[in-house]
């Protein structure tokens, strides 16, 4: 009953989601890789001219390390790109670049999610790890024969929920800063209109990944509902 429940079904389809998305992320940023921008414009000088055209001076832009590794810091107000993009000249290193530039414009206007979503941050990295801790232990003591069981069980879900509410609340910051991208790569000049479907491919790919994190997440989710309820009432 600790690992294996009727409703482990609903975590399979997520699952294969998630491995098919890292997969597809990975082969179409390779792919694109390839292929060099006419501008001859690096990742790093695409996200300066974004944020610049923007008004927005506050950011700095540094390398990370790691492969796909590319992420915008709101607190430190950072925008870190992986050696292949930062100092990549191909429509694979624009595309991601500008998408984590998308964040940082974002953040200059306050898109309301990625308000929202910063501020659920703190709390999402206790739900995620603290959530399924608490509900294990509440399912061990019985969540109908004990009152710690019944509660730990409970508190398990509420924590877990926000992890789940934090996910849900990616997808459309993942699609609006991709959305954003694309825009600004193309009316800068960035990628020409027959470059920019290959960059968007790239972006949807990776897109992908957030929305299978998303389900899965949910399915998790759900399951614990199921068993929690199914417990409370055999019990």
């Amino acid at each position: 009953m600790l690992y294996f429940s009727p409703y482990d079904w609903l975590i399979l389809p997520p699952l294969i989601l998630s491995l098919y998305a890292a997969w597809k992320v990975r082969s179409t940023f390779a792919k694109y890789s390839r292929v060099r921008a006419l501008s001859g414009m690096t990742g790093r000088d695409a996200a300066r001219m974004i944020l610049r055209s923007d008004g927005i001076t506050d950011v700095t832009i540094e390398v990370t390390p790691g492969q796909l590794t590319d992420h915008y810091h709101p607190t430190q107000k950072a925008l870190r790109l992986s050696e292949d993009v930062y100092y990549g000249d191909s429509i694979a290193a624009l595309g991601v670049a500008a998408h984590e530039a998308g964040h940082a414009v974002q953040h200059h206007r306050a898109f309301a999610p990625l308000v929202l979503r910063n501020m659920a941050a703190p709390v999402t990295g206790i739900g995620s790890y603290l959530g399924p801790v608490l509900f294990m232990i509440g399912l061990f003591m019985g969540a109908g024969t004990t009152v710690f069981g019944y509660y730990a069980m409970l508190a398990g879900i509420v924590l877990f929920g926000a992890a789940t509410a934090f996910a849900v609340i990616t997808v459309p910051v993942e699609i609006d800063a991709s959305r954003r991208a694309m825009k600004l790569l193309v009316e800068g000049g960035h990628l020409t209109r027959d470059e920019a479907p290959m960059a968007r491919k790239v972006l949807t790919a990776a897109a992908l990944t957030y929305l299978a994190g998303m389900l899965m997440a949910m399915m998790q989710l759900l399951k614990y509902v199921l068993i929690f309820t199914r417990m409370s009432r055999d019990d």
